[in-house]
């Protein structure tokens, strides 16, 4: 990455660390302040072995002394290095979590089309490992640079008070070490990018597959699957190793260059103590300055390969903080009245422009109306139903809701009048009352019991362990996928909204259960405008107009008997399914 690059991520970074910079100043405070602690120490070792005069010829007095102060700095060094760790540790945890509520907040103002077209997986990645990767190598790394640059300069300055030489000596061959750990860990950039984009590969491909276990074991495809990963992982494995093998030298190659110092350090000192030009005891600090001298240098090449994964991890996390939002509607009106009439005309829409899916579609649904929306996989009913809401926005064309053009007014406010009962249901990690009330946070418990009813949904929850108050699992699998729809459906019978939008909404329910969920919605459906998405044409039979789809157009219309009397594709569809 080009140098301006680094610039820019720094800058993206510093937003989300401002707000929390007392954080790190204390940090960086409390670190140098134990620096200074632990680089006095070395002087009164120093001290402590210039005493020891000779043999029977020792100062105590002076020794006692020396080895008290040297007790009291190493514990107050100790202090404030834990009060050091644990404001860097409190300002990693914080940039962390501003940063993730931003990919949050910013993947519920992305279009729909962003997360369909991603895999989950690694949108999972991006918001739990690639942030760590960031703090961890850059916010740490920073205040490695600065620590280390402080103890640098302090160590020279006390070395200097002692010998010029020797400091001469250090100073000279200690930053070797560092420009070898550079020259080698810039050659693994392009690794760690790639490592970094391969494990997100390797946590989408994971997610699905522990997601889908069952479909899996169903088809005696765990072979095939194992085959699968191991190639990602095999792939990973590679980016891993050369990334990694470049940047394990580097440390190993610094301490190479130390050691080879500390030696030359120690024989140039015997010389000049034998020609007494410097004490014993000078001897001894400076030795072990020469190590504080050259700690620094080995930290700073040992965070370039975190700095490298950084660099990585923030293209992909500020790669989608820059992604575009929904289309600004702020300024749109809200649509505060629905009387459930709907009206799309000349509608023209395609996910991908090389392949047309829906073209000058046409419909007028009066208010109340019951509208079926039938025909082969692939023809366009679910894709009507993401227009009607707003998921994707038309081509061309105009869907209008009681009148007004549903891309002239605030999305929130026209999606409220809907009530949306999907063929994948879905329920979170919490109560049974809580996902009945979803969609109305305060429900009573009464109205939820009701609701619950309509559905048919109480009998089992009566069942529960704990009732209402029973936990559903992170992955709903303490409960039926038929109970996971009667909760779905509940959900929306509390809301009473007046549209509806039923996406095969009782395809994982039993016949019988089937016949009395369709009376129950027989009676949340009256005088509401439905859309009713469905492959059993039994569950329409009574709508006021079903709409036969092939190829994103309509191509019959009507109601139950009139299509079966025209023996068009209506009747084929349902004469496959109930024969004559």
């Amino acid at each position: 990455m080009k140098k301006k690059g680094y610039k820019k991520l720094l800058s993206q970074l510093m937003t989300y660390v401002k707000p929390h910079r007392m954080a790190f100043i204390l940090s960086v405070v409390f670190d140098l302040v134990a620096i200074g602690l632990n680089m006095s120490i070395p002087i009164f070792t120093g001290y402590s072995i210039d005493v020891l005069i000779g043999l029977n010829n020792v100062n105590f007095s002076l020794l006692y002394k020396y080895l008290i102060v040297i007790g009291v700095l190493t514990v107050a060094a100790a202090i404030f290095s834990w009060l050091g760790s644990y404001c860097m540790n409190l300002l990693t945890y914080k940039t962390s979590q501003s940063i993730r509520n931003s990919l949050y907040n910013k993947l519920n103002s992305v279009p729909i089309k962003y997360v369909d077209n991603h895999s989950h997986g690694d949108i999972m990645n991006t918001m739990i490992s690639d942030v760590e990767n960031i703090t961890d190598g850059f916010i740490e790394g920073f205040k490695a640079i600065v620590c280390g640059i402080f103890q640098v300069v302090i160590v020279l300055i006390i070395m200097l008070t002692m010998n010029l030489i020797l400091s001469a000596v250090v100073a000279v061959i200690a930053p070797l070490s560092l420009v070898i750990a550079f020259i080698i860990t810039k050659k693994s950039k392009k690794m760690y990018q790639k490592r970094v984009n391969v494990q997100g590969m390797a946590s989408g491909y994971s997610e699905e597959m522990i997601t889908n276990m069952k479909i899996i074991k169903a088809f005696n495809n765990e072979t095939n699957t194992n085959e699968n990963f191991d190639k990602i992982n095999e792939e990973l494995y590679f980016a891993s190793e050369k990334s990694i093998f470049y940047a394990s030298m580097a440390n190993p190659t610094s301490r190479l260059v130390n050691g080879l110092l500390y030696g030359v350090v120690g024989v140039v000192g015997s010389v000049l103590a034998i020609n007494n030009m410097i004490r014993i005891g000078q001897i001894s600090t400076i030795l072990s300055l020469t190590d504080n001298f050259t700690k620094p240098f080995n930290d700073i090449t040992s965070i370039f390969a975190d700095l490298n994964v950084a660099v990585a991890s923030a293209n992909r996390v500020f790669d989608l903080l820059k992604e575009e939002n929904e289309l600004d509607d702020s300024s749109l009106p809200n649509m505060k009245k629905c009387d459930g009439s709907v009206s799309i005309k000349n509608v023209r829409f395609s996910y991908d422009p090389a392949f047309k899916l829906i073209e000058n579609l046409n419909l007028e649904v009066k208010q109340g109306q019951r509208v079926a929306i039938v025909g082969p996989t692939g023809c366009g009913k679910s894709t009507i139903i993401n227009l009607l809401m707003r998921f994707y926005d038309v081509n061309d064309g105009s869907i209008k809701v009681s009148g007004r053009d549903i891309r002239k007014v605030k999305r929130k406010s026209f999606r409220q009048f809907y009530g949306m009962v999907l063929q994948e249901s879905w329920l979170y990690n919490a109560s049974i009352k809580d996902n009945v009330a979803y969609g109305k946070p305060d429900a009573t418990m009464d109205e939820i019991v009701e609701a619950c009813k309509l559905a048919n949904a109480h009998a089992f929850i009566e069942k529960m362990p704990k009732g209402y108050d029973t936990i559903i699992t992170e992955r709903a699998d303490n409960i039926s996928a038929g109970q996971k729809q009667l909760l779905c459906i509940a959900r929306i019978m509390l809301l009473k909204p007046p549209m509806m939008i039923l996406d095969e909404a009782t395809s994982n329910i039993d016949t019988r259960t089937e016949m009395k969920i369709q009376e129950a919605l027989n009676i949340m459906m009256e005088g509401r405008t439905c859309f009713i998405v469905a492959h059993r044409l039994s569950t329409i039979v009574n709508a006021d107009t079903i709409l036969v789809m092939n190829k994103g157009n309509i191509i019959e219309q009507g109601n139950h008997k009139e299509l079966l009397e025209k023996k068009g594709f209506y009747y084929e569809l349902f004469n496959s399914q109930f024969g004559n």
